[in-house]
């Protein structure tokens, strides 16, 4: 149950919400600041423990959720099922793949629990970092991709075993040709992509052919728009509700339906400054020698032609103005999704 002081802080919003749903979920990230804000009203309570979380986006009208379960017991993990078979609500969790061998019991663990609470897949990342911040040299980044890929093939049995699906997120650290060429190396049903909509623009590739490469590799869905703006160094890069950044999210759900019928989709949208793309720098092309400069051009142009002014600076605003940017930019998204974008 969602306990004391942080029932107080939701209960007002569910009546209104009650009638309208989205099968639109929710990734945690979402809610950071409205995370903090109850922890300080109740430092017993934690929004990002997966009973609450579930409750959380039930009470707003999402579709599910997509958390980090950890291991939970057999009890916890039955309550969860069944809450969300009876709200229709997914779940979907979130895990660190294993380092070593030694890892992999925790790995099963973790797995054992997404089963048994139902969960349909379990998102990851394989490579610390933006690519671009991250490493200095190309060789820096070949090591860290190939240890991703040791962690990846250590966890594909254990992902066979459970059949739950690993969802690989394009997390700003490999281009999308070097993904697929991971995922066919894998050559497993139960490893494949969590597409995130937004994030291989800022390694300079165009959103719709992301969309159309992952597509059938595609187990879930990071939906974000983006604003975009140009700066001295290269672009800005936002993170804003659905429907008011640059992307065509029209054509990329549709895209995306079309290749997995029935595949959740969740916001992931980060309430924060916007992020600095320095494609113009030396330092950012450390690990691109061979990118082809017409991909900076179409980027650039396309920052250009879909640029906006409603970047949010959050760091400038006090903690009660951030929590209700927050709420503003998740209720505005869910809103968009059910009406424009057809997820209901």
């Amino acid at each position: 149950m969602i306990a004391g002081s942080a029932l107080a802080v939701t209960a007002p919003l569910q009546a209104e919400e009650e009638q309208k749903k989205t099968s639109l979920g929710l990734v945690l990230y979402c809610r950071r600041f409205l995370r903090n804000q109850m922890r300080k009203t109740n430092l017993e309570f934690d929004l990002y423990a997966p009973e609450n979380f579930l409750k959380h986006c039930h009470s707003i009208g999402a579709g599910g959720m997509q958390c980090s379960l950890g291991v939970l017991s057999d009890g916890q993990s039955a309550k969860l099922r069944d809450f969300a078979a009876e709200h229709a609500l997914y779940i979907e969790t979130i895990v660190r793949l294993p380092k070593d061998k030694l890892d992999i019991s925790r790995f099963d663990k973790e797995l054992k629990t997404a089963g048994a609470a139902g969960a349909k897949t379990a998102r990851t990342t394989i490579i610390p970092g933006r690519r671009y911040e991250q490493f200095k040299t190309l060789d820096d980044h070949k090591k860290a991709a190939a240890h991703g890929q040791r962690m990846l093939e250590l966890a594909v049995p254990v992902a066979e075993r459970h059949r739950i699906p690993i969802a690989v997120e394009n997390h700003k650290d490999q281009r999308d040709a070097e993904r697929v060429a991971l995922f066919e190396h894998i050559s497993s049903e139960f490893v494949g992509a969590c597409v995130d909509t937004g994030n291989s623009f800022a390694l300079l590739e165009d959103p719709i052919e992301t969309v159309k490469a992952f597509a059938p590799w595609t187990h879930s869905v990071h939906l974000k728009d983006q604003a975009l703006q140009l700066y001295e160094d290269g672009f800005l890069l936002a993170d804003i509700p659905l429907g008011q950044g640059g992307l065509d999210l029209k054509t990329i759900v549709a895209i995306l339906k079309k290749a997995k019928p029935g595949i959740h989709f969740s916001l992931e949208l980060i309430t924060r400054d916007p992020l600095k793309v320095p494609c113009l720098t030396d330092p950012y092309w450390a690990t691109f020698p061979k990118l082809p400069a017409q991909d900076l051009a179409r980027t650039l142009r396309y920052v250009r032609e879909h640029s906006t002014d409603n970047l949010q600076y959050i760091s400038k605003m006090t903690e009660t103005e951030q929590v209700a940017r927050e709420d503003l930019n998740v209720r505005q998204s869910l809103d968009y999704a059910r009406d424009k974008l057809g997820l209901v």
